[in-house]
């Protein structure tokens, strides 16, 4: 079915130039590897595999009463710090250069601690870094978890975006263009499907001699396989 599908293409779009064959893999079209660049052990595990989460959302949680205790004392020091130094602007006339320094010195270390206890906080929460679902999962409660020696814990991808990886022969590479259109099927689909070129890698594999190029697409399930035609302005 495939040939005959191929073939159907060499034949309707002959008349609109060169077409160029070629096969594709659907992949996500945004993914990352999740990993605490904290050490602890954790105590809250929020999504599983097939959650969808929002941008931002806390995934995971590590055991932090001993950090947050720590971002509290800060949020004290520089509060009193600050007082100390509001009162000293006021008889800066009056005081000692270097007297004045030393308030002014603990204000602003206060404020260095306070943003550092704060990071330290903030790494005890592993959050979702865009839209998307989680199709890895591979964390519990109880675990625990270096920063030393990071280890992907979740995975995740776009809901719907996709992008198809194109390969063709490199023989093509001075006609095949970002813009062109693309008319594709997808394995155990027979549906023709049509979308555009938004980008041409810059460079050939040099073990198989092929081209990779790519094309948004949206709903397909990552790791599919498909073959179709590049439609060009120019006869071969």
């Amino acid at each position: 079915m495939r040939k005959v599908l191929v073939g159907l293409f060499l034949i309707i779009f002959s008349l609109s130039g060169a077409e160029v064959y070629t096969t594709f893999n659907v992949e996500a079209g945004r993914s990352a590897n999740l990993a605490f660049i904290s050490s602890g052990i954790v105590e809250n595990v929020n999504v599983d595999i097939g959650s969808v989460v929002k941008e931002k959302d806390v995934l995971a949680s590590l055991q932090n009463s001993d950090i947050k205790a720590m971002l509290e004392s800060a949020e004290i020091t520089l509060k009193y710090a600050k007082k100390d130094f509001d009162r000293q602007i006021k008889i800066k006339n009056l005081i000692d250069e270097a007297k004045f320094d030393t308030f002014a010195y603990k204000y602003e270390n206060a404020k260095s601690q306070l943003v550092y206890q704060q990071a330290l906080y903030n790494k005890t929460f592993l959050k979702a870094p865009f839209e998307g679902i989680i199709y890895e999962k591979d964390i519990e409660i109880g675990d625990a978890v270096s920063g030393m020696m990071l280890k992907t814990v979740f995975k995740i991808q776009s809901v719907k975006k996709r992008k198809l990886i194109l390969e063709f022969d490199q023989k093509y590479n001075k006609i095949v263009k970002a813009g062109q259109t693309f008319k594709y099927s997808v394995d155990g689909d027979q549906k023709v499907y049509e979308g555009i070129i938004s980008k041409v890698y810059p460079h050939a594999n040099t073990n198989n001699r092929k081209i990779k190029a790519e094309v948004i697409a949206e709903g397909f399930m990552v790791g599919l396989f498909g073959d179709g035609i590049i439609i060009t302005p120019e006869a071969k």
